[in-house]
């Protein structure tokens, strides 16, 4: 006879609490806490066989030079930007979370992913019936000999069908829909997708199977579920982007197999997601007359160099107050550089208001951009174009100094191969001596930028 237990959990940060009360003690929301039932069996497991199997394969400790170890071949999933984020594909046994807003393209991309795998592939959909897969299958197109589609939200019922097809990868769709017997509770609830996770990491693990997983996200933009989830997968990927935008940005905020520097770029069309391999050209407005305001800046997103356009508007305030307002940059870095404009160069900007935009709809928090966003604030200020041409890399210190950023030689190549006449730089940049086809101007205080762009 199973042993019941009950519980409460916090339905907005998963914190589990022994007894109801208003508010909860970790996140202090109120009226968050849920009662749930957990159902104790002692004999749980994907395959659900008796634990006393799993007595016989006791782990025992192992010195570190004893351990034997074999680079794992990673499984390619055909969609360059994808293998990017992941660190140059999927690693066997590894399970992978996806999330994003609603109607983002999560399901699309991974639709998409499955139908160029070359490894037999299950889907499984929790949300969606065969007929409505089969028409975005249709629409994305693709090879559809390795991909198979389930139906299904009962773990018990994928596993029983699992081990009848032995697919070499499993995507979920998604862990909010998905429903273990062994928990007395509705699907989407915070144990149920805690229980649902630690089922397939275990299948994952011992059968080596990628999983990846589609997860949910709440009103503030986390993945949604107990925040433990997040620790348990071995990738957390975000996709990004707005809905009234064509471009998304696919970023891992987690990964054990790779960097979480790298981005991958992607543009929705009718067809599906299609990979952008040089998104410099799409961030940069191809604009037939010069125009105030808006300078290049030369940035880099893990080991991708990305030319972007910045754009500000510097008008005079019309209330009291003037505005500061920013989309895709931090706005207090904003005020910081405003603040150094105004001590250090002697611009006037206090009554004035100030818009910054960085296009194509990505955030930046690279510092390399600060001077490009100075010399869009002056350009603006001053109602002077700069010159097409010119591009900027350069951090800018409360002082007024220019100060040198990292791994600028890729920069340089990047603008380079773009067309870009020159660059501007802090003088304590360490450049090596070899010969680029592009003018490399040094600065190293604020005073002189205004000097090369507006003498």
């Amino acid at each position: 006879m199973a042993k019941i237990k009950t519980t409460f959990y916090c339905q907005n940060c998963g914190t589990q609490h022994a007894k109801w009360q208003g508010q909860c003690s970790s996140c202090k929301q109120w009226n968050t806490l849920v009662e749930e039932v957990i159902e104790k069996n002692e004999t749980k497991d994907w395959k659900s066989k008796d634990i006393t199997a799993s007595h016989k394969r006791l782990s025992k400790p192992h010195l570190i030079e004893e351990i034997e170890y074999e680079k794992q071949k990673r499984f390619k999933t055909n969609n360059t930007e994808l293998d990017r984020v992941l660190g140059g594909g999927l690693v066997p046994g590894s399970l992978t979370l996806l999330g994003g807003e609603p109607g983002i393209g999560k399901s699309t991309l991974l639709l998409q992913v499955s139908l160029q795998l070359p490894y037999k592939t299950l889907y499984v959909s929790g949300e969606e019936s065969l007929q409505q897969i089969k028409m975005r299958a249709q629409r994305i197109g693709g090879d559809t000999h390795n991909c198979y589609i389930l139906t299904e939200t009962k773990t018990q019922h994928i596993f029983r069908q699992i081990e009848q097809l032995s697919p070499e990868i499993l995507i979920i769709d998604s862990i909010q829909t998905l429903q273990t017997d062994y928990i007395d509770s509705s699907a989407g609830s915070i144990s149920q997708i805690r229980e649902c996770t630690a089922e397939l990491i275990k299948f994952a693990k011992e059968t080596h199977t990628p999983v990846l997983l589609i997860g949910h996200i709440n009103k503030e933009g986390s993945i949604a579920g107990p925040k433990v989830l997040e620790h348990m997968v071995d990738t957390v990927l975000q996709f990004e982007g707005d809905r009234n935008h064509l471009y998304r940005i696919l970023r891992a905020h987690k990964n054990r197999f790779g960097s979480t520097h790298e981005i991958g770029i992607y543009e929705m069309q009718g067809e599906g997601l299609r990979e952008v391999n040089n998104p410099s050209e799409i961030l940069i407005s191809k604009k037939q007359e010069d125009l105030s305001g808006a300078a290049i800046a030369a940035t880099l997103e893990g080991l991708r160099p990305l030319m972007i356009e910045i754009q500000a508007l510097v008008s005079t305030a019309v209330y009291g107050t003037p505005q500061r307002s920013t989309t895709g940059y931090n706005a207090k870095r904003l005020n910081m550089l405003l603040a150094v404009l105004e001590k250090r160069a002697g611009f006037k900007l206090g009554a004035k208001d100030v818009f910054l935009n960085i296009t194509g709809g990505i955030n930046v928090d690279d510092t390399a951009i600060d001077l490009a966003v100075i010399a869009a604030i002056l350009s603006s200020s001053e109602d002077i174009a700069i010159a097409k041409d010119i591009c900027f890399a350069a951090e800018v210190g409360l002082a007024g100094e220019v100060r040198p950023v990292p791994k600028i030689e890729q920069r340089i190549l990047e603008a380079e191969k773009l067309g870009f006449a020159s660059i501007m730089l802090s003088g304590q940049n360490k450049i090596s001596k070899g010969k680029y086809g592009i003018k490399i101007l040094f600065v190293n205080k604020v005073e002189e930028v205004i000097e090369h762009l507006f003498a």
